[in-house]
């Protein structure tokens, strides 16, 4: 049976560590993280306590899936005894590393994160966009990798269904500094996960009229606020004329 917690005296020595989650019908690593205490174990336990969580989160989804074998989840510990700014770099480096994961946010600096030369040398060059109308920027991260930008960009967000449709009609994929993609939405709509008020995501097409105005632009400096938790942000365009 596999331990589902740590004693007492291993998280005193154990301080910021990052973690992976191993699904053992494959190997495959799923779940990289960072975290205290017993934050690596908070997932499966999670999952075990509100099964109905998962039809709104890919992570439990696997989990649960794991456990109906029934299996368990290998948690390890890639590395430990680290400050949190340490423990934030190393879970950085290791979401780049590995493909497919369910994280649904790039590490800590995701725009110094691994990439091929040519990809750096073209976000620095890229020109940067200008905003022409009101429009919600969403920052995709490794959802970009696994998904493409529009199954990346189109759902779940934390945000308000009246704000996103009052909002203009414009969604922008971000990926590091860059857009990716510009999407018409034809309608917005509530998320499954009924424990997560305003989730919500939308259909829609890609805005032919301004692609080439957005995509493929670097996105001014100004927008890429340091720190901020919600990857969903709001930008205002410049005000309409009056008759």
């Amino acid at each position: 049976m596999a331990y589902t917690q740590f004693p007492q005296e291993a998280m005193e020595t154990l301080k910021h560590y990052v973690y992976r989650l191993i699904d053992p019908r494959n190997g495959e690593t799923f779940y990289v993280g960072r975290g205290q205490g017993q934050r690596v174990f908070n997932h499966v336990n999670g999952a075990i306590e509100n099964p109905e969580q998962s039809a709104a989160d890919p992570k439990l989804e696997r989990i649960h899936d794991i456990r109906a074998r029934p299996m368990d989840v290998q948690h390890i510990i890639h590395r430990h005894g680290m400050t949190e700014s340490a423990a934030k770099e190393v879970e950085a480096a290791l979401i780049d590393a590995y493909p497919g994961l369910v994280n649904r946010m790039a590490g800590a600096g995701a725009d110094r994160g691994a990439r091929h030369s040519d990809e750096i040398i073209r976000e620095y060059i890229a020109d940067e966009f200008e905003v022409g109308e009101n429009l919600i920027m969403i920052s995709i991260g490794q959802l970009y990798k696994n998904l493409g930008p529009y199954e990346a960009v189109r759902g779940v967000w934390k945000m308000k269904l009246e704000r996103a449709e009052n909002h203009g009609n414009l969604v922008l994929a971000r990926y590091r500094k860059v857009i990716v993609g510009a999407y018409r939405p034809c309608r917005w709509m509530k998320g499954m996960a009924k424990h997560i008020p305003d989730q919500i995501g939308f259909d829609g097409k890609e805005a032919t009229d301004v692609w080439d105005k957005y995509v493929g632009k670097r996105v001014p400096d100004q927008y890429l606020k340091k720190g901020a938790a919600n990857p969903c942000r709001y930008l205002f365009g410049p005000p309409k004329p009056h008759n």
